[in-house]
């Protein structure tokens, strides 16, 4: 009898652990979206209100049309208690693109945010820096002197370190570059999955198992990840190219599999933020991974993705 209650009494305790534990390594889920009316979508009201993460220019509040997208995004971001990751990224000014802020010039931008959105509170120092179209691509020590200016601005808030594509070996060599100068700790990771997910490469073999070695420790958070439903690519000659690797089926795919790949280090990989919410109007997008398509209907695709969420994340 003895032995009977003690067994009953161990598998109790052990389900109340083992329940913690779990919900522990769900992660958290949220949308990248830089169009405010997702805040009025029913559909993402069902969601629970999940996280957000917008882009902006790094400085953006230099111009008037740039500033009051910010102030329209961020205000009503405020107003359905959303929790924003905001993420500095190139200048919208043509021809500055590719010029890199000095390091008085972003920390007066930092400040400038700081002091016009003080509810924001989450940040990430750089979008996709390992990236042709950044002024950051080949310059990782600049990235570093961005992220170091952050964390000593504001010591209460939560960094992220920039976020990076997942190319593989060259991905690796800008995240060496970059640990070498960052004089600030990083206790977070950011991730664009977005081959590996939409190509089907998991486990071991993918960029993202890859970024789990190389980063070693501290929390990971897939800051960009997507099924891409269609796209085309752009031309020497000025049209577009189809690639015919992407359709709905292979979108519905890589919804599973970005949940597959967070299984890969449930303890470290604490936040996905779906890149997008709202797909675009053209006929031929550069980039469309919308859950919702141009005309307001609901894709295959979301219907996987709100499955996912309510199966795999918190």
């Amino acid at each position: 009898m003895t032995r009977v209650v003690l067994t009953i009494s161990t598998t109790l305790l052990l389900l109340g652990v083992a329940a913690p534990a779990q919900a522990a390594s769900k992660p958290t889920v949220g949308i990248g979206e830089q169009n405010p009316t997702i805040f009025t979508d029913p559909r993402w009201q069902a969601l629970d209100k999940p996280d957000v993460r917008y882009v902006m220019p790094w400085d953006g509040l230099r111009y008037k049309a740039q500033r009051a997208s910010l102030d329209w995004y961020l205000t009503w971001a405020r107003g359905h208690n959303a929790r924003v990751l905001l993420s500095f990224g190139h200048s919208y000014k043509r021809g500055r693109e590719l010029r890199l802020p000095t390091p008085r010039q972003f920390k007066a931008q930092f400040k400038a945010v700081r002091k016009r959105y003080p509810w924001v509170t989450t940040f990430q120092a750089w979008n996709e820096a390992n990236h042709g179209s950044q002024p950051t691509w080949k310059k990782p020590a600049a990235a570093a002197r961005f992220f170091d200016i952050i964390k000593t601005s504001c010591r209460t808030c939560v960094v992220s370190a920039p976020s990076v594509l997942d190319a593989g070996p060259k991905m690796v060599r800008w995240i060496d570059a970059f640990k070498r100068a960052a004089k600030q700790k990083i206790t977070i990771w950011s991730l664009h999955n977005h081959i590996d997910v939409n190509r089907n490469l998991l486990g071991a073999k993918s960029s993202t198992n890859l970024f789990l070695r190389v980063t070693r420790r501290g929390q990971v958070w897939f800051t960009e990840t997507a099924g891409i439903w269609n796209r085309w690519v752009p031309k020497s000659n000025g049209r577009k190219k189809h690639i015919t690797r992407y359709n709905r089926t292979t979108a519905v795919r890589a919804i599973r599999n970005i949940f597959k790949l967070q299984r890969l280090s449930p303890r470290r990989i604490r936040r996905i933020y779906y890149y997008n919410w709202f797909a675009p109007a053209e006929k031929k997008p550069r980039w469309d991974s919308g859950l919702i398509d141009s005309k307001g209907r609901e894709r295959s695709t979301f219907r996987t993705f709100r499955a996912q969420v309510r199966k795999y994340a918190r």
